[in-house]
């Protein structure tokens, strides 16, 4: 009996429960966009509307998670594992840090001011850096320098968005 009879044989059964779950977090994902964005105008190809980006990414992202789910019965593929507390931790923590950092924060007595991208930037990829078990803080640091300047270069001067660099410092 060749391996392909064998396979054919089993019949439909998840091979990869990493993939099945990615799929069906992308099809949940595709779904809730969807129905935000539902009231939005879709326009035509001509005139394009507020909704067209969004439904249109989320239909592909839900395209994409039935492929995947899919592909989970035919590949073989890893199990599930669970999950890492710490990277959420750190990744979440990162995320809500760089929010209040980079443009300063008030709660009851306590007052940060606008630090600015110079620190919220190496800061974010630092602490999100921690989250990985097998971390080098060297690189972790050259990694936090070179996105800085990449980031101040782009959202900055190249898009001339109204992002803080260093009001402490420069005052820009």
């Amino acid at each position: 009996m060749s391996l392909n009879q064998i396979e054919r044989a089993q019949g439909l059964r998840v091979r990869s429960t990493q993939d099945l779950w990615a799929g069906v977090f992308m099809i949940l994902f595709a779904a809730v966009a969807l129905i935000m964005a539902w009231h939005l105008p879709m326009g035509t190809l001509r005139q394009i509307g507020a909704g067209m980006l969004p439904k249109s990414i989320a239909t592909i992202c839900g395209g994409l998670g039935v492929v995947l789910a899919l592909s989970s019965l035919r590949y073989h593929g890893e199990k599930l594992t669970p999950w890492s507390w710490r990277a959420i931790i750190h990744v979440l923590g990162g995320t809500i840090l760089f929010a209040l950092v980079i443009r300063g924060f008030d709660i009851g007595p306590i007052h940060v001011p606008s630090l600015g991208l110079v620190v919220a930037g190496p800061l974010v990829v630092l602490f999100s850096g921690l989250a990985a078990s097998d971390r080098n803080l060297k690189e972790l640091a050259i990694f936090a320098i070179v996105m800085t300047v990449g980031c101040a270069l782009l959202f900055k001067y190249a898009l001339g968005l109204p992002i803080p660099l260093a009001p402490w410092l420069l005052g820009i």
